[in-house]
């Protein structure tokens, strides 16, 4: 090889390099962006987990970026092309936990709380061979199911919240942790009358990220977990007394081209929503970085941080129950 050829072989390789830390030097960023502040107990009504950002409280609903950037290009994945838009998730549940997290709609700046039913904390049951949660759960920041809106193919309005995320990826998150995630998939359920999509989706830094591209990849790479996926919304609320769940689409779950459809159209309804364009209800808009929203404020007013030891759980929440489907 000439001298030539390896001044302009060291020539890329150094650039290569510089890249590959550009692009490292992103991941971190963009994972480290992000922090929490707690408040009170976990297991109690007074606890509550807010979302920061540079030591700023921030709205998970409405000041998390749904994408990267306008363009919705990738932030930090090195396993697709470079046109694919992949959303960042924010962590309510992590995998194998009970507790109903949620964000709140309601209480300013949407903290994490975790959901009540007459004035008691809410808990998932067991039902076997599933425990507490089977993914991590979550939803898209900045995007809404608008409940005045009836889907096409559901024949269903939305369910007015963010649309929940099952993040399948290996390791096991926190509530309010912020992911980037490569959509997969989504399941129609449909929940007293309203559609409740579930997006299939795997963190981008997961070990099977670069082989998960589409919803059928799920089953070639994990088999079983959309069918145990199906199973676990279908029954989770019968040891509550409630009936079974049923899904659109004979509860098939549709690909990822689909998928990411629905997320811009439920994108496009929380920019409505901000804008004032669609009657909020009880929503809280208030948020400190949408330019386009007339509810942009200066800064969240909000509880100091003071996280405490979790409160203990009614031992009964640890029961497994053993239901007998009537679609199995």
């Amino acid at each position: 090889m000439t001298l030539s050829a390896l001044r302009r072989l060291s020539t890329t390789a150094t650039h290569l390099s510089r890249a590959s830390a550009t692009a490292t030097s992103s991941k971190m960023a963009a994972e480290n962006a992000f922090s929490t502040r707690v408040v009170g107990a976990p297991n109690t009504l007074e606890h509550r987990v807010f979302i920061e950002q540079n030591g700023k409280v921030v709205s998970p609903f409405h000041d998390i970026p749904l994408y990267a950037d306008n363009a919705q290009t990738i932030l930090n994945s090195e396993h697709t092309p470079s046109n694919t838009p992949n959303p960042a998730v924010v962590v309510e549940v992590p995998r194998w936990t009970n507790a109903k997290m949620e964000i709140s709609k309601e209480e300013n700046f949407n903290p994490i709380l975790q959901d009540t039913k007459k004035g008691k904390l809410r808990y998932v049951r067991n039902c076997f061979p599933h425990h507490g949660y089977i993914w991590n759960y979550g939803a898209f920041p900045q995007t809404w199911e608008d409940p005045t809106v009836k889907h096409p193919e559901t024949g269903a309005v939305g369910d007015n919240d963010p649309l929940d995320v099952c993040e399948i990826g290996e390791a096991i998150g926190y509530t309010g942790q912020v992911k980037q995630v490569k959509v997969l998939g989504i399941m129609a359920m449909i929940d007293e009358g309203e559609t409740d999509w579930k997006v299939i989706a795997v963190d981008v830094n997961d070990p099977l990220a670069s082989k998960l591209n589409d919803i059928e990849d799920v089953e070639q790479h994990l088999p079983g977990l959309l069918r145990a996926t199906n199973e676990w919304f279908r029954i989770y609320k019968i040891p509550d007394g409630k009936p079974e769940n049923v899904f659109a689409f004979s509860g098939e779950a549709k690909p990822r081209k689909y998928a990411e459809e629905i997320v811009r159209e439920c994108n496009l309804a929380w920019k409505k929503l901000v804008k004032g364009e669609s009657a909020a209800g009880k929503i809280s808009l208030n948020n400190t970085t949408v330019d386009e929203s007339t509810f942009k404020v200066a800064a969240a007013d909000v509880p100091a941080a003071n996280p405490l030891p979790a409160a203990p759980i009614d031992g009964s929440i640890s029961k497994s129950f053993f239901i007998s489907s009537a679609s199995t």
